[in-house]
């Protein structure tokens, strides 16, 4: 599918992705040599998406390495089965910029889901509930993330978390990663907040290091805040903002 110049402005969400076609991605590069907006833009989509997928991951537990190896004994042995490789259909632009909340799904679940598969102390159905879940959320985060009109801000709170918020207009949603966040003390947790004229709306929550879609009208909201709560939340701040940055125009 062939773009017009001013096109190529709207694909750096996707050329950070790698969801470009060769062609494409060729004539991005070179619209990059001249374009420092797309330059940061894209920059920013590469190091937004790390974070994500960083944010994400989870360790085995530490039980999983001995379960796994004390069932090595009974398990048959079989040769390698390789199928004959099928062939590929080519895909056009669109359909590989539509599949970029997928691209971005999936290398989230697996850094997010890599360490699970082996978990053998849970049930069957929690791991199936955990999945969708997973699945859920990371597709709502890629879709704000590969949206045409997605904007990103980074911030530092002031307990030393990085923050990063990836917000999209036309979807009237925001992605909100944190990195390096402490643990709260027992008894308190992290909230969200989203600031509509001087008044705070809870966004939703955060325990620890990892990324959330923010709740509520992020359309006419203009900045995020970060505080220190009683578990469970509160309906307003109760202490001083640990964050308070403007949302992405």
């Amino acid at each position: 599918m062939k773009h017009h110049a001013t096109d190529a402005h709207t694909l750096a969400a996707a050329y950070a992705l790698g969801a470009l076609e060769d062609s494409e991605r060729q004539a991005f590069d070179a619209h990059l040599q001249a374009c420092e907006a797309c330059r940061q833009e894209a920059a920013e989509f590469e190091a937004t998406a790390a974070r994500l997928a960083a944010a994400a991951s989870q360790p085995p537990p530490a039980t999983a390495k001995a379960k796994v190896m004390a069932a090595i004994d009974g398990v048959r042995q079989l040769p390698p089965r390789v199928p004959a490789p099928a062939p590929v259909p080519a895909l056009g632009g669109t359909v590989r910029r539509r599949a970029v909340p997928l691209a971005l799904a999936a290398s989230l679940a697996a850094a997010a889901l890599g360490g699970v598969a082996v978990w053998q102390a849970q049930s069957g159905q929690e791991l199936k509930q955990q999945a969708r879940q997973a699945r859920q959320q990371l597709d709502a985060v890629g879709a704000v993330l590969a949206a045409p009109d997605a904007r990103t801000v980074h911030g530092k709170a002031a307990n030393g978390a990085l923050t990063t918020v990836v917000a999209s207009a036309r979807q009237n949603k925001a992605v909100f990663s944190a990195a390096n966040l402490p643990a709260p003390e027992a008894g308190k947790t992290y909230q969200l907040w989203l600031d509509h004229d001087g008044t705070m709306l809870s966004a939703g929550l955060i325990e620890h290091d990892g990324t959330v879609i923010l709740t509520g009208n992020t359309a006419d909201a203009g900045a995020v805040g970060l505080t220190l709560e009683p578990a469970g939340g509160s309906p307003q701040p109760t202490t001083d903002p640990l964050l308070l940055m403007n949302l992405p125009a």
